[in-house]
C-alpha cells in the first residue's frame, strides 16, 4: 500500500496504477461503514483508493473541525489489511492554496435538510469531492447512503458538470443496537448513547407505519417528531418526508420516500434516514 500527501505525488502513483480505478472520499477514523465502502470498491475495480482528509471547507466557523476525531496510524493499518492500493492524505494547505476563490456549488438538492441546517456545507463537499475526482481520476467512487443528501448532491453535481464517474451509493451500516455508525459517535457519553437509539428506533416506528397503511407524508413527519420529542433531551434539528431521488417534499408516500432526521445528542449533532419503497 502506498501513502502520499500531495496531488502530485497521488498523480504520479495513479499513473502506474492499473485501471479501473475506484475511490473512497472519506475524513479518516474509519469505521465499519466505511470499510464496507473499501471492500466494495476493492472488489469492483483494479485500483482501490482512499482518501483521507478532514476538509475545512464543509465545517461552519461553530462547528468540530478543530476536535474532529483523527488517527491516521490506525486508519493506515485498517486500509492495508482491506488491501487498499493507494492512501491519499493530505493537509489542507495541499489541497487549497492560501489565496483560493473558486468553489463549486449545487443549489437545489442542498439548499434543505443539512444544507439549511449547515450553511455551506454543501459547497465545500462539493468542492473537495470535484477536487479529489481530479487528483484520483476514477472510474467509480463510493459514498455511503447514512449521508443520503450528500450522496444525491453529488450525484447531481456530476450529472450537471459531466463528470466521467460513476457514483456508486452503499447501504448504511449500523451498529448492533442500531445506531448508524459514524465517526462522531465517539463523542457520545454512555447515556447520550443510550438517548441515540431513539434515532434509529422512529425510523422504524415510520416504516411499520407505512406497512400498516400509512400514505399521509405530513402525517408520518408528525409521528416520528412526536417519537422523537418523547425524550427532551433530544435536541430535534429537522424531521423530514421527501422523494428519495430528487429531495423534493412528498404529500403522499408513493414509490421511494426518504425519511430523513438530525438531532443533537448531548453535544453531538447525529444524521440517520430510512428509504422506504411505498
Amino acid at each position: 500500500m502506498r501513502i502520499v500527501t500531495t496531488p502530485a505525488a497521488a498523480r504520479e502513483a495513479l499513473a502506474s496504477m492499473p485501471k479501473p480505478v475506484g475511490l473512497v472520499p472519506t475524513m479518516g477514523f474509519l469505521h465499519e461503514g466505511h470499510l464496507s465502502l473499501v471492500r466494495r470498491c476493492r472488489g469492483e475495480n483494479a485500483t482501490a483508493v482512499v482518501s483521507i482528509f478532514v476538509n475545512p471547507l464543509q465545517f461552519g466557523p461553530r462547528e468540530d473541525l478543530s476536535s474532529y476525531p483523527r488517527d491516521l496510524v490506525r486508519d493506515q493499518d485498517l486500509l492495508e489489511r482491506l488491501e487498499t492500493d493507494l492512501v491519499f492524505a493530505p493537509d489542507a494547505s495541499a489541497m487549497y492554496p492560501s489565496d483560493a476563490s473558486t468553489f463549486v456549488e449545487e443549489t437545489r438538492l442542498s439548499a434543505d435538510l443539512c444544507g439549511a441546517a449547515r450553511p455551506g456545507h454543501f459547497r465545500g463537499v462539493c468542492t473537495v469531492v470535484l477536487k479529489l475526482f481530479h487528483i484520483v481520476q476514477p472510474q467509480r467512487a463510493y459514498f455511503g447512503e447514512k449521508d443520503f443528501q450528500q450522496l444525491q448532491v453529488i450525484r447531481r453535481m456530476v450529472r450537471d458538470l459531466d463528470v466521467p464517474v460513476e457514483v456508486v451509493g452503499c447501504p448504511l451500516v449500523r451498529e448492533a443496537d442500531g445506531l448508524a455508525l459514524s465517526s462522531r459517535n465517539v463523542y457520545l457519553s454512555p447515556e447520550d448513547r443510550l438517548r441515540a437509539r431513539a434515532l434509529s428506533r422512529s425510523l422504524a416506528h415510520a416504516r411499520d407505519l407505512v406497512a400498516r397503511g400509512e400514505r399521509d407524508a405530513r402525517a408520518l413527519q408528525r409521528e416520528v417528531e412526536a417519537f422523537l420529542r418523547r425524550d427532551p433531551a433530544l435536541e430535534l434539528d429537522y424531521v423530514a418526508v421527501k422523494k428519495a431521488d430528487t429531495l423534493e417534499d412528498a404529500d403522499s408516500l408513493e414509490g421511494r420516500i426518504l425519511v430523513a432526521l438530525a438531532a443533537r445528542v448531548g453535544k453531538t449533532r447525529l444524521i440517520d434516514n430510512s428509504v422506504l419503497e411505498v
